[in-house]
């Protein structure tokens, strides 16, 4: 059907035309589109710029070790900054910036928007505390053809189970991160301890208890674990630190547990400046007061180990400057200072013996630890990945450079070390971005830094795509070599064989 006008809506029509050509002049212009201000972003890169050259630990080993040209990296940095035309692609230029470094524990941490309260917390204690088992996904036992697992019980934060190659038997034992996180059930434990009501507020002094507490479980149910597998017959004891990230101190007293030799750990450069100044004048503070109370025999270790933090506090007091690195040079001085180990100013002593004592921690960080040497005492295989890092990868070298165990898998992240006491990071002033830099190195026995990762003994060609079982698949076609080498070592150092080592001394 034809729509009809009429004359006077047709007049009407006309006279709304004829004014629209009116309304349209009459109307501002639309203002232009703000443009994106980089500058204050150019700033803050320039902050980045000042923190790297002043307090980044591997600095030094970025231009002589990876040949990184530092000041084209922040040449491109700026340009890519200069050319943003928004938030997001100044994100981006500054994240582009962290990984470039390809150091695990370079990093910027963005503010977060605060939440919105939907109420209390209803969370428990271990919740609130991080404890999840999602933490301990990725074990790779179970995915071996004619594995058999242990039982749950005791320690099954610690999945573990046994595997015939050729003629022995052959343990694998999984340690998903060198601290309780992955376990509820540990922490579950350590409310009991220490009384406290899952529902219950936790300050951080609070946390602190809970983490200790959970600490020596987690000594105690892998002492169990190991103790367990070696009744069943096994004669050799894989760890399986695939995807293990890290976590804590607690890596080198669990080295100790699983070694079937005495260890020396690596030793310890720290970043010349206020950080690491006022760790040494606190540690030789707390070494001077226990001195004036201690016995004739603990007053002369206490001064001599006072006499090397004093040396270590001039040092980190006498300062390097990095504008050589920036063109490329040399070096006229040693970038990083050096003292003691990763375990403190001692890198091997009788834990059990300096737990007894209120300064004993601060000299060898497995003192505050309560944990058996020694557990095992035959030969050792450590398995890694390329998701392997930072307390995992100083689990793997104090292990390697003391000839104690037989790396197997694929080269390590290489993270090393990371953030000591706090750490030293830097608030962006614009951006509100938190940078964070190691300001600690690792060095083993060759005098490498750790950073470089861990080269296996045994390699295996894992690949970043392979799905768990397919990483089974390749660590089968590898496990008699590495076991083979194992037994190898194991003898060539006089270490136990089979199962019947003795009773670990306590440490």
């Amino acid at each position: 059907m034809r729509t009809r006008c009429s004359r006077a809506a047709l007049a009407l029509g006309g006279t709304l035309l004829a004014a629209l050509p009116a309304v349209f002049a009459a109307a501002p212009p639309a203002p232009p589109a703000a443009r994106f201000d980089s500058q204050p972003w150019l700033e803050d890169l320039a902050q980045i710029r000042t923190a790297v050259a002043t307090r980044y630990a591997n600095l030094a080993w970025q231009v002589s070790e990876r040949g990184v040209d530092l000041s084209d990296l922040f040449a491109r940095a700026q340009r890519r900054l200069e050319q943003a035309t928004s938030e997001a692609e100044a994100r981006a230029a500054i994240e582009r910036l962290a990984r470039s470094f390809g150091d695990g524990h370079v990093g910027v941490r963005w503010p977060r928007t605060p939440a919105v309260a939907a109420g209390a917390d209803t969370r428990t204690v271990c919740e609130r505390l991080g404890y999840d088992p999602a933490k301990a996904a990725g074990a790779l036992g179970p995915h071996l053809a004619g594995y058999q697992p242990l039982s749950r019980g005791v320690g099954s934060e610690f999945p573990a189970g046994l595997l015939q190659v050729a003629a022995r038997k052959v343990a694998i034992l999984r340690i998903a991160l060198f601290g309780p996180q992955t376990s509820p059930e540990v922490c579950a434990s350590a409310l009991q301890v220490v009384a406290l009501a899952p529902e219950a507020d936790c300050d951080d002094a609070c946390a602190d208890k809970v983490e200790s507490a959970a600490y020596t479980i987690l000594s105690r149910d892998l002492e169990s674990r190991i103790r367990m597998l070696r009744k069943l017959g096994a004669s050799v004891l894989l760890i399986d630190l695939t995807g293990n990230g890290g976590g804590s101190e607690w890596a080198e007293a669990a080295a100790r547990m699983v070694s079937p030799l005495k260890l020396r750990s690596e030793r310890r450069g720290f970043v010349r400046g206020e950080h690491w100044r006022n760790y040494w004048e606190t540690l030789a503070q707390q070494l001077q007061a226990a001195a004036a109370s201690a016995s004739d025999e603990d007053r002369a270790r206490l001064l001599g180990w006072l006499s090397e933090a004093e040396r270590a506090r001039t040092a980190a007091d006498t300062p390097c400057p990095s504008e050589p690195l920036w063109s490329g040079r040399r070096l006229e001085c040693e970038w990083l200072a050096t003292a003691g180990y990763a375990t403190g100013l001692l890198g091997e002593a009788d834990a059990a013996a300096l737990r007894e004592k209120p300064w004993g921690a601060s000299l060898f960080t497995p003192a505050e630890y309560e944990f058996t040497a020694q557990v095992w005492q035959g030969p050792l295989i450590v398995l890694v990945d390329g998701d392997t890092a930072s307390a995992a990868e100083e689990f793997a070298a104090v292990l390697q450079d003391n000839r104690a165990a037989v790396i197997l898998g694929a080269p390590t992240l290489g993270a090393g070390c990371g953030h000591t006491n706090g750490g030293t990071p830097t608030t962006l002033t614009h951006s509100g971005a938190i940078l964070e830099l190691p300001d600690c190195a690792r060095l083993r026995a060759d005098g490498s830094n750790e950073v470089g990762g861990i080269d296996p003994d045994v390699l295996v060609g894992f690949r970043s795509s392979d799905g768990l079982r397919r990483k089974a698949l390749r660590l089968t076609a590898a496990l008699p070599r590495a076991t083979a080498a194992a037994l190898q070592r194991c003898a060539a150092q006089r270490c136990a064989s089979g199962n019947a080592g003795r009773r670990g001394n306590r440490t």
